[in-house]
């Protein structure tokens, strides 16, 4: 992909969106950005990012009938992308219609479309976490989002199927990811954040006391990938590109929280000071134990990069944290 070449990216000024059009600014990429006209203007962590043309969620669909810009992908990074949004409705429109409507504009404009899907989607881990396309009517997600992630997924391997695709698409099945930027999400964003800011504020962590006899307190699982792995994993598809599909991104090794924790005294020089607390009962059912990525399936496309080591990435955010609005 040239300098010359323009990408529109949605959720442009979420997480994930963010830190892409970060990193398209760095390679000289410009971009049309999607998202809610406010959140451009009231997230310090964004203040420094260049997001080129801005648009409205509401207005994506018009400017792309009308527009004569020579686009030269979608990346659609925007969704709800909360676990505990319960309105199925909403969820419908924005992580399935709005996905599908894309999807059918980078069709007819013959140019890639690379999208966000989850790791929710495998539930609790019953079935595995293998990204094999004949495993996708089988999950059986724990909650609305992941749900409404999975059916996305299902209608992208119909379309797939039946010949009605943009010329190259790649879904991504993204892990627990976390890093600089996240703050917006607010009780979304990772437990390095929160763990960040209870440091700062009480020289403690308070983490999810197990409620599963067989795993200890801080021993429930994740497969915890940094940001720059996500973003440089939607590079690949748009660069090389990848076998049309939906691939895991993740590091391949689920770690525990207590590592997480540990990392992030570490990362500050802080004695660790570790407080258990109840799994709130609105979300008990529905948690997660463990998770970790399959990923032989992207690197048998050639996608080489090494994972950011949760240790290093978590001093890596505790240091930008530091420096500033984060």
């Amino acid at each position: 992909m040239s300098a010359s070449e323009t990408l529109l990216v949605t959720g442009a000024a979420g997480f994930i969106g963010a830190r892409f059009v970060e990193s398209c600014n760095a390679r000289g990429v410009s971009v049309v950005s999607v998202d809610r006209r406010e959140a451009f203007a009231s997230r310090p962590q964004h203040a420094r990012l260049d997001f080129g043309t801005t648009l409205d969620v509401e207005e994506v669909a018009p400017w792309l009938s009308a527009s004569r810009f020579s686009l030269a992908g979608i990346v659609h990074m925007g969704a709800i992308s909360s676990t505990t949004e319960l309105d199925e409705v909403l969820l419908r429109r924005f992580n399935v219609d709005c996905s599908k409507n894309l999807w059918n504009e980078a069709r007819r404009l013959g140019i890639p479309y690379v999208y966000a899907s989850s790791a929710a989607v495998y539930g609790d881990g019953a079935l595995g976490f293998d990204d094999s396309d004949a495993l996708v009517p089988r999950l059986k997600p724990l909650n609305p989002y992941g749900e409404s992630k999975r059916r996305f997924d299902l209608w992208a391997l119909e379309e797939a199927a039946a010949g009605r695709t943009p010329p190259a698409w790649a879904g991504f099945r993204f892990f627990n990811v976390y890093g600089f930027g996240e703050r917006h999400k607010g009780p979304q964003a990772s437990v390095v954040l929160h763990g960040y800011d209870q440091v700062k504020a009480k020289g403690e962590i308070r983490l999810f006391e197990s409620h599963r006899a067989d795993v200890p307190h801080g021993h429930q699982s994740r497969d915890f990938v940094d940001v720059s792995d996500a973003v440089e994993a939607v590079w690949f598809a748009l660069k090389k590109p990848v076998i049309s599909g939906i691939y895991n991104v993740g590091t391949g090794k689920a770690r525990t929280f207590l590592d997480l924790a540990k990392a992030v005294f570490t990362a500050l020089d802080t004695p660790e000071r570790i407080v258990f607390v109840p799994t709130p009962e609105a979300i008990r059912a529905r948690y997660q134990y463990f998770t970790e990525a399959k990923m032989e399936r992207l690197r048998a496309q050639g996608f080489a990069k090494s994972p950011v080591g949760l240790e290093d990435g978590v001093e890596w955010y505790v240091r930008r944290l530091e420096s500033g609005p984060g």
